[in-house]
């Protein structure tokens, strides 16, 4: 009997010395780990004086994440839950994250894009689709009415474009135009549920973000390089090289920040916001003699 108690302890011990093995082994899904992208800080800005600032021109620009130079931004296009994929975030699912576990505070769009009202977790979650619905279920025994509360999803897909903040300016301590992006904001393009024919398009703006709170989330995370995958870039990369595509949806004018639409439609706004792009370039170019 004391024969079979010891071996019945022994075998055991074995067993559980093989679980804490199994339990110790370190996994590593590639060859090397990656130290770079994680402790990366964002470039410092300079510092600028007023007296050095001869010109300054206010622009906003509209991105349309679907195209391809854009695409880094928009992908992974899976839901906020299964983020990250492969340690990469889409940028609405960061900035999501960022509210979440960063404490980065994202203002009210409803109140402008001053940056003077924050917005709440409640209402952000509720201008990106989430919340709850209160359903009623019939019991088909006792003919009971009970509320069945189900959770809706984020619909971070619907986020297919962005709006940048931008101040374009030339500095004449070191004889260069130069630009800053203030702050970004995602747009949302989604149908209301009673419009089931799906027939106007509604853009929401969820909130505006001011840009230098963020440099440093977007400085430790990485987004996809087709080209290398040692050599991935940063979402603080992609906005600092401006390696994106956008055109001009506004600027200031006397008219109070009318939108390009407001007054041009269709291939004439998109000419429109080449000619403002154009009449920036020129005036830097005229600044110099040949």
């Amino acid at each position: 009997m004391k024969k079979l108690i010891v071996i019945l302890l022994g075998f055991l011990l074995l067993i559980s010395f093989n679980n804490k093995k199994l339990q110790a082994q370190d996994v590593l899904d590639g060859i090397y780990v990656k130290e770079h992208v994680p402790a990366r800080k964002p470039i410092p800005y300079y510092y600028l004086r007023e007296a050095d600032i001869m010109w300054s021109k206010r622009i906003w620009r509209m991105l349309d994440l679907r195209e391809k130079l854009n695409h880094p931004l928009y992908f992974p296009s899976v839901s906020y839950e299964e983020q990250p994929l492969n340690d990469r975030y889409s940028l609405i699912c960061l900035l999501l994250y960022g509210v979440e576990k960063e404490g980065l505070i994202v203002y009210d769009a409803a109140m402008g894009d001053q940056f003077q009202v924050p917005l709440a977790p409640t209402e952000l979650e509720s201008n990106m689709g989430g919340g709850v619905d209160s359903i009623e279920v019939e019991d088909m025994e006792t003919f009971e009415i009970s509320i069945n509360v189900q959770a809706r999803e984020k619909r971070v897909d619907e986020v297919q474009r962005l709006m940048l903040k931008e101040e374009w300016y030339f500095d004449k301590q070191r004889s260069k135009m130069d630009v800053r992006i203030i702050g970004l904001c995602p747009i949302r393009a989604y149908y209301k549920d009673d419009d089931e024919d799906k027939e106007n398009l509604t853009m929401k703006q969820i909130m505006w973000v001011y840009f230098p709170s963020v440099r440093h989330l977007f400085a430790n995370h990485e987004v996809f390089n087709p080209f290398n995958d040692a050599e991935r870039r940063t979402f603080e990369d992609i906005f600092f090289k401006r390696r994106f595509h956008s055109y001009i949806y506004q600027e200031t004018n006397v008219y109070d920040n009318r939108r390009v639409g407001q007054y041009r439609e269709g291939l004439d706004a998109l000419l429109e916001s080449e000619k403002i792009k154009e009449s920036m370039f020129k005036f830097e170019h005229d600044l110099w003699e040949f």
